[in-house]
């Protein structure tokens, strides 16, 4: 069957957050699943087959890291509609029943596709034990996020400091139940982004996550109440980054971006 990996939230080959996307008939068993993801060995392989026409959604989604199937995932989201619109297979907004919901993504003329996503909860709490070690970097706030993101947002004092973290994997691994997302504003403000973050994963097998693009549906609403605009554009990432157009519309977080195909090709398991 045809598999391919694409770059997502980002125009260019080798950067943004890659991930491998199969489109099936149906869903095999879930061993088979897990198996192609650890052999993709990605942050996120999604796995989508066509629905019946007439329901709620177009298409049925899942998505697996190497070690677990995850609640919700933004950047292998994009790069499937990616895949389905460039090879004709949908036009106009894709609908994807998830377990997360139903998710919209829509695709533009200009190429970007706009996702339609649930906005997380941001629930202040204390700054954990061992946070601030684990992270190498004084914390200046801590927020916990919906059951469905499961990460923990955490405040840090500028840019610089996001950007020459170097975290303790083991430790943060205890943390949260998905993972800790490090953001602060941008350094400055014409730097074409309002905020930088990066997401840190080990839980559920991943160090680090170059674009995460939901997370982003939790640092939204929390930089939007800060700058006091809806409109913001997030920059992610550590070795390779990307960036993520955010719109806050009460409880839905739309996420823009673009996306690259970078390997075509056949598995033959």
């Amino acid at each position: 069957m045809r598999i391919r990996i694409v770059d997502a939230f980002t125009d260019r080959p080798f950067s943004g957050n890659p991930a491998g996307v199969l489109l099936l008939d149906s869903f095999p068993d879930d061993t088979w699943l897990r198996q192609v993801a650890a052999e993709v060995n990605l942050s996120e392989t999604a796995f989508a087959h066509p629905l019946p026409a007439g329901g709620d959604a177009d298409w049925a989604l899942r998505w697996f890291t190497p070690t677990t199937e995850v609640d919700m995932c933004g950047h292998a989201t994009l790069a499937t509609a990616h895949v389905l619109h460039t090879t004709g297979k949908a036009s106009g907004t894709v609908r994807f029943a998830t377990r997360s919901g139903v998710l919209g993504a829509t695709a533009a003329a200009d190429g970007t596709i706009t996702m339609d996503f649930p906005t997380s909860s941001l629930t202040p709490v204390p700054v954990p034990d061992g946070l601030a070690k684990a992270l190498g970097a004084e914390v200046v706030a801590v927020h916990d996020t919906a059951a469905h993101i499961g990460d923990l947002v955490v405040e840090l004092r500028d840019e610089a400091t996001v950007r020459s973290l170097t975290p303790d994997f083991a430790a943060l691994t205890a943390l949260s139940s998905r993972g800790v997302i490090a953001t602060a504003a941008a350094e400055h403000p014409d730097s074409g982004y309002d905020f930088v973050s990066r997401g840190f994963f080990p839980a559920v097998g991943i160090d680090e996550d170059p674009v995460t693009g939901s997370a982003h549906t939790a640092l939204a609403p929390y930089w939007a109440a800060r700058f006091g605009r809806e409109d913001l554009t997030g920059f992610q990432g550590g070795a390779r980054t990307g960036l993520v157009r955010t719109r806050l519309r009460g409880e839905r977080t739309l996420l823009t971006g673009r996306a690259v195909t970078v390997i075509d090709g056949d598995l033959h398991a």
